[in-house]
């Protein structure tokens, strides 16, 4: 910790950043709220995109006996366009899935299983989900170390700084009382020998 100054300028001073850190406490633990509200919505938007993903692997599992033949597979499909979008919650940037379009291939309709077209729509999905799911989990993980970061600043403020700015306040004006009192008591004894001296 800092030596204090013990005059009234620090006093006014320490007084000030008292303010500052009373004035900027309350926005820091709404924020803290508002971040915990938005990490257990997106951590539901997570739980929802990988539940409905592991469903649709399951579904995967009645095609399994259909990919096991050897029958070479073409390209099916291929991403043409993923839109994602940056949001805002409580100044932390986040990305937002939009959508996904994907281009289809053309492929010998008469050397292909009559399958594939069902699989590519699984498959698409698959890809759709997968990304959502990434980018779900950068959205709690981004939002949850802005949580981390506000959590310390806010035990900071409380349990640090607060405190310590009380201890000085409380020091300074001790000081300047006691500053105070001794400047009287000379005053007094001074006005005595003045006194005392012309009589």
């Amino acid at each position: 910790m800092a030596t204090v100054k013990l005059t009234k300028n620090e006093l006014k001073k320490q007084k000030d950043a008292l303010k500052r850190f009373k004035r900027f406490l309350p926005t820091l633990m709404l924020k803290k709220q508002q971040l915990q509200s938005e990490i257990k919505n997106a951590e539901a938007e997570l739980e929802e995109a990988q539940s409905i993903y592991e469903q649709l692997l399951g579904n995967f599992n009645d095609w399994i006996a259909v990919f096991a033949d050897d029958t070479p597979l073409p390209e099916l499909f291929k991403l043409k366009n993923l839109e994602i979008e940056r949001g805002n919650i409580a100044g932390v940037n986040i990305p937002i899935f939009k959508g996904a379009d994907f281009e289809d291939m053309e492929y010998d309709l008469f050397t292909t299983p009559l399958w594939v077209d069902k699989a590519a729509g699984f498959m698409k999905q698959a890809v759709e989900l997968n990304i959502r799911t990434k980018i779900a989990k950068k959205k709690v993980e981004l939002l949850r170390h802005e949580l981390l970061v506000t959590t310390q600043r806010v035990n900071l403020f409380e349990k640090v700084k607060i405190p310590e700015i009380n201890s000085n306040i409380k020091k300074i004006a001790v000081y300047l009382g006691d500053v105070q009192t001794a400047a009287v008591v000379r005053g007094k004894i001074s006005k005595k020998k003045l006194a005392g001296g012309g009589g």
